[in-house]
């Protein structure tokens, strides 16, 4: 579906103070307009990639380079910029130091148990592979809120074949034995290692977080036909594991400012079509999909992209499968 920019923001802008994000506390997107309420899902949705910090809680080093993102994003701020969606979250690690990941852990169970929040799960940070792995994983892990663990492993870990280390890939396979997943979440270029730890570890669920983190710029672009076609090959053969899911997410943090869903598309089908509509659930990746634009606006811009699709699938993305994938209730 072809969608001229002009057209797509003049049909979001129209409830742009209904939605609350003009005016508000939070951080103003580019481009600044809000969906059309109509424009959105109708149906419940399940955000399984939230992120939250409190900066009074945790010290994250790495938002200090974003004058976006150095600050608090705390519930308050998530509901303004889901105003208007009828949303449950599952949070995601925000990268913190290893000596606060218990307190980012204790943080969003608190969270989860209030009951007056968005966030009912969490996927918490850890270190697979490290001696302070197993003993900390085995005091949440079963807590029911707790559903899985990322760490975004540096890329000097990954050339130098830390991934596939038997200290690393014991504890994934601990995870499984625990009955929690993992989230990959790797540069394109090194996605195909995501395929070997995939295959290591047959017994477990894996996530593969943002589609990829395929750069939407590549399709505007004749000279990157080369790494459009590796990140194509390593989704396909990740989709071929059936112990994998893909988050449709992400990608909205890179675009160029005159974005519209047709950017995205190539993308989101590629991912729909590899992973089949029983094995893809929608993530918003907020605050850090701010870079690109609002959470709502990256919402109707998938909505839009998928809405040819058979309702059933697209009520799969948005809400079933991720409730049976994290056994939510």
């Amino acid at each position: 579906m072809t969608i001229p920019r002009r057209e797509f923001l003049r049909q979001t802008a129209a409830a742009a103070l209904a939605a609350g994000t003009i005016g508000s506390s939070t951080v103003a997107a580019a481009p600044s307009d809000a969906p059309d309420l109509d424009r959105l899902p109708r149906g419940p949705v399940i955000d399984t990639h939230q992120h939250l910090w409190d900066l009074d809680v945790l010290h994250l080093r790495w938002v200090k380079s974003s004058d976006r993102l150095n600050r608090s994003f705390v519930t308050k701020d998530y509901r303004e910029a889901t105003r208007g969606l009828h949303v449950k979250a599952v949070y995601m690690e925000v990268a913190a130091d290893e000596h606060e990941l218990d307190a980012e852990a204790r943080y969003v169970l608190d969270l989860c148990q209030r009951g007056d929040t968005p966030t009912i799960a969490a996927v918490i940070g850890g270190r697979p592979g490290h001696a302070s792995f197993a003993p900390y994983i085995r005091r949440y892990a079963k807590r029911p809120e707790i559903k899985g663990v990322r760490w975004i492993l540096p890329a000097d870990a990954i050339q130098k074949g830390f991934h596939l280390s038997k200290p690393f890939l014991d504890d994934l396979r601990l995870l499984g034995d625990l009955g929690l997943r993992f989230d990959l979440c790797m540069p394109p270029e090194t996605l195909a290692e995501g395929v070997k730890i995939v295959d290591r570890c047959p017994g477990m669920s894996f996530v593969l977080d943002h589609c990829g983190n395929a750069n939407p710029a590549w399709f505007r672009s004749p000279q990157q036909t080369e790494a459009i076609d590796s990140w194509k090959r390593a989704v396909a053969e990740l989709g071929r594991r059936k112990k994998v899911v893909c988050k449709i997410s992400g990608i909205i943090s890179r675009v160029e400012p005159d974005w519209t869903p047709d950017d995205l598309a190539p993308i989101v089908n590629h991912c729909l079509d590899s992973f089949g509509p029983d094995r893809v659930i929608f993530a918003g990746d907020w605050p850090v999909c701010t870079r690109g634009a609002s959470l709502l606006q990256w919402v109707a811009a998938l909505h839009a992209i998928v809405g040819q699709r058979p309702t059933q699938d697209q009520r799969k993305l948005w809400h079933d499968n991720a409730m049976r994938f994290y056994a939510l209730s």
